[in-house]
């Protein structure tokens, strides 16, 4: 199945709310903090051999890279807002 066909109510909600390019990267947020919350779930249980308190060393790699990419989004949303402010 396609994030179209899965998120397509989602999808038409922040579309209407905020326009078809901010809508799909609210969407995106919503689905990086999804796979961020199931790899911090999964860290629970894969812990780090040398510190029991942390998640494995892998897992650590994915929810930096899924943290980065959302601060990415973010900022594109941002950039995408600032120009329809200035425009208006």
């Amino acid at each position: 199945m396609s994030v179209f066909h899965d998120r397509h109510l989602e999808l038409e909600k922040y579309e209407f709310m905020m326009g078809v390019a901010r809508g799909r990267l609210a969407v995106t947020m919503d689905v990086l903090t999804d796979a961020m919350a199931l790899v911090g779930q999964h860290g629970v249980y894969c812990t780090s051999a040398r510190d029991p308190k942390l998640p494995a060393f892998d897992l650590r790699a994915v929810l930096n890279d899924l943290d980065g990419a959302k601060a990415l989004v973010s900022s594109v949303m941002e950039e995408l807002r600032m120009g329809k402010e200035a425009a208006e």
